[in-house]
């Protein structure tokens, strides 16, 4: 079982951190799942411009393949300007449209202040429903006032993270065993 966790931004931290709290609590937990964490930050990926995923090279490529060997993803995304950032939706525009189709997606979100709260609801989970993803119904959704000195300190969302990493791992493996389904490639 491969579950990726992206950090969907090149700008912050609260994301990354988020998804490492997550791949760390799964690591500790599951030992027999495959965790990779992607920071956007750390490749040099170029703008979608309509040609097929298999023909974008470097850091690019590498990218795609890594998303489309998945059998589950955790994505995190900070909310900047109301939805999500350009480069996670950049990374949606390279995929092919069933990139996801029989993956499970849990969903991470980081924002300044909780008038953002429906920013995963509206902007991210109709894109991925879109691109035939099986969304955990619960996202865990964190502010500012979550974190000190870059360390999540709101036990409550330690715990959601934790529950959510639980469903994510949970319903990865209900997929590949029982319906026999194998990520796309």
């Amino acid at each position: 079982m491969k579950i990726v966790g992206i950090s969907g931004s090149t700008v912050g931290s609260k994301t990354r951190i988020a998804v490492e709290q997550a791949l760390h609590y799964m690591q500790q937990e599951y030992t027999e799942v495959d965790l990779e964490l992607i920071d956007l930050k750390e490749y040099d990926v170029v703008f979608s411009d309509g040609r097929p995923y298999q023909d974008y090279t470097g850091d690019t490529n590498i990218l795609l393949k890594k998303i489309m060997q998945a059998d589950g993803l955790l994505i995190g995304m900070p909310v900047f300007q109301a939805s999500i950032p350009g480069t996670l939706k950049n990374i949606f525009d390279l995929l092919p449209v069933d990139a996801f189709q029989h993956k499970i997606v849990g969903i991470l979100a980081t924002a300044g202040t909780a008038k953002h709260y429906l920013v995963p609801e509206q902007h991210l989970k109709p894109i991925l429903d879109y691109m035939h993803a099986w969304v955990l119904p619960k996202y865990v959704f964190m502010e500012e006032s979550d974190y000190t000195n870059n360390i999540i300190v709101n036990q409550n969302i330690i715990n959601r993270i934790s529950k959510l990493s639980d469903e994510l791992v949970y319903y990865v493996d209900v997929v590949q065993k029982h319906a026999g389904i194998t990520p796309f490639v």
